[in-house]
């Protein structure tokens, strides 16, 4: 055979005889239930048996879900409506006896209880839907495109918020050109409020939610408008042709995505000072995640394995870097002052430095076991021992920008490193980059090895910061101050009726006096405690604390002397005078 025929042979092998195509049509038919009801037409060529597959998370959000244990009333049947038999040979998969049939039809149920952004939730008035947790994909076909028909009730907003791609002259149906589209893509319906869209460079960005409460709309949008200018010059691209603000209703969490970003959201929170800069921030960091993350990621962050963890030891730099540029951009957008810049920080070196986990665990640890641990560190016994890659991540960062700064003569910084970052590996490379690549990087932007920064990474060693605030002409207190009061260590929460001790501190006086998390506090000193921290307050250091208290092994009375804390206030300050380089790294950081 020639070898135009083998050529030839082997391209036709290749091509499916009909290419396949996967449609989704999604219903509400009954609120009350919670249920999403899913249709799945599949049409094309496909094996005898094939497998159906929900991922067990969702990119973004590093903690398994159990998105299978919520579909129910799950069929298949061919193309003439007869029953097809199927088998579950794992938790999160589906497999079919499809025969020669070339078209299937599922339909399942998912129940959507949860108001989360990495969960599903529908009532009368909105449907959120987390894509992850509500369509299947073919096993080992993740590239297919994909089509979703929606259908809002009759009295929802005819506005659906997503980042997916309408389909021209189809009411309500979008489309995706693979599944990892599809996943990173969440999806808002209901009765939704818009505001008025901005554009930067062009390019329209939307702001749609449920329940965004009383305030200065047109305000906000500017406001927000300011954060993504700023985001978007410091990387000198903007590589999406639309950008979505989801905003799911009050409670907690965001989760970015590729051309949007859903978010838990009370507008009413921008009324004040503080609420205002904490939702500032919170919206900067959802939206600069699409470069930090989306595009700006560890290799081992996409392509994804949608059936395990994605482990990584680089959080501290796709989080925690996230943290530190969130602080910048808002500032840089006019938006926050020095001060409230340099408290932003303080916050996060107190967290981070005050905790006993800081002697037990890296940056690259935390990043790598936050599947166990969860973001924030462990609970239970065992949270002292943990730490937080969102503390000590953004610390990191300054730390990396300061010297990058000092030792070019602030004529390079962190900014060029994610500049670089983009350009080599998101867009030439198409990749993300491994944890030496990332350091080469640092390193070539520099001019000079950063051995030191590195280890503070890798390790727990001890940070130098009067060293490196020093770079920008700034002071930071790192000496011990005596907090008022007596101290327990005890923290804890009202649970059912309950006083239960949500954390103790590691070698504080409870720890040492065997007190736990989970136990509950029957009484103090002989009378209910309604709370402990003002009690504590009050306290004076060796006054005896009396608590009766309960858990597993019953009821029982603890006896200990009240201690005396100390902790660094990290507290950041203009030094004086400054010289020259100190002054202009500190200018151009702040702007």
């Amino acid at each position: 055979m020639s070898l135009f025929r083998n050529i030839l042979w082997l391209n036709l092998l290749s091509i499916p005889a009909v290419a396949q195509q996967l449609t989704y049509t999604v219903t509400t038919p009954d609120p009350a239930s919670h249920l999403v009801h899913v249709e799945l037409q599949v049409d094309g060529s496909t094996n005898a048996a094939p497998v159906f597959k929900m991922p067990v998370w969702t990119p973004g959000y590093y903690q398994l879900m159990n998105y299978a244990g919520n579909v129910s009333g799950f069929t298949a049947t061919d193309a003439q409506g007869k029953t097809l038999t199927w088998s579950k040979p794992t938790p999160s998969s589906w497999k079919i006896d499809a025969g020669k049939n070339t078209s299937l039809r599922i339909r399942y149920d998912v129940l959507a209880t949860r108001s989360f952004v990495a969960a599903s939730y529908l009532n009368h008035d909105r449907a959120y839907l987390s894509p992850a947790g509500v369509f299947l994909h073919l096993k080992d076909r993740i590239t297919l495109p994909v089509t979703v028909t929606l259908k809002p009730l009759p009295d929802w907003s005819p506005r659906i918020a997503t980042g997916l791609e309408p389909v021209a002259g189809q009411s309500y149906t979008f489309a995706a050109s693979d599944f990892d589209v599809l996943y990173d893509s969440p999806i808002l319906m209901g009765k939704l409020e818009e505001l008025p869209a901005f554009s930067v460079k062009g390019i329209p960005h939307y702001f749609v939610g449920y329940q965004l409460g009383q305030f200065d709309k047109p305000g906000f949008m500017a406001d927000l408008s300011k954060i993504v200018t700023v985001a978007s010059e410091l990387i000198g691209d903007i590589p999406y042709k639309h950008y979505t603000f989801i905003a799911i209703g009050r409670g907690g969490g965001g989760i970015e995505h590729l051309n949007s970003t859903s978010v838990a959201f009370d507008g009413n929170q921008l009324n004040t000072r503080g609420g205002r800069l904490k939702l500032y921030n919170f919206l900067a960091h959802e939206y600069f995640h699409h470069y930090n993350v989306k595009r700006i990621r560890p290799v081992e962050l996409g392509p994804f394995n949608y059936d395990a963890e994605n482990k990584t030891r680089m959080l501290w730099v796709s989080e925690g870097f996230t943290v530190y540029y969130e602080y910048l951009v808002v500032r840089r957008a006019g938006l926050m002052s020095d001060e409230e810049l340099f408290s932003s920080f303080e916050k996060n070196l107190r967290n981070y430095e005050n905790k006993p986990g800081r002697l037990y665990q890296s940056a690259t640890q935390a990043s790598y076991e936050t599947w166990s641990d969860g973001p924030f560190g462990r609970t239970g016994d065992e949270v002292n021992k943990t730490i937080s890659y969102y503390d000590k991540g953004p610390v990191l960062g300054l730390l990396l920008d300061f010297r990058i700064r000092y030792v070019t003569g602030n004529k390079k910084s962190l900014d060029d490193v994610m500049r670089a970052l983009y350009q080599t590996y998101y867009k030439e490379k198409k990749r993300g980059f491994t944890e030496d690549e990332f350091r080469k990087t640092c390193e070539s932007i520099a001019g000079k090895q950063l051995n030191e920064v590195f280890d503070y990474a890798s390790t727990t060693r001890p940070v130098d910061y009067p060293k490196y605030f020093a770079y920008a002409g700034l002071n930071i207190d790192t000496t011990q101050h005596v907090v008022p009061g007596g101290w327990t260590g005890l923290t804890a929460t009202t649970r059912n009726d309950s006083l239960t001790i949500r954390n103790v501190e590691y070698e504080s006086p409870a720890w040492q006096a065997g007190l736990r998390s989970g136990m509950i506090v029957l009484s103090k000193n002989g009378a209910t405690p309604r709370v402990l921290m003002p009690v504590e307050a009050s306290l004076q250091p060796g006054v005896d604390v009396v608590l009766f208290i309960a858990d597993k092994k019953g009821p029982r009375t603890v006896h200990f002397p009240a201690g005396q804390k100390r902790e660094k206030p990290f507290t950041i300050s203009r030094m004086p005078q400054p010289n020259t380089l100190q002054k202009a790294i500190l200018e151009s950081w702040l702007h």
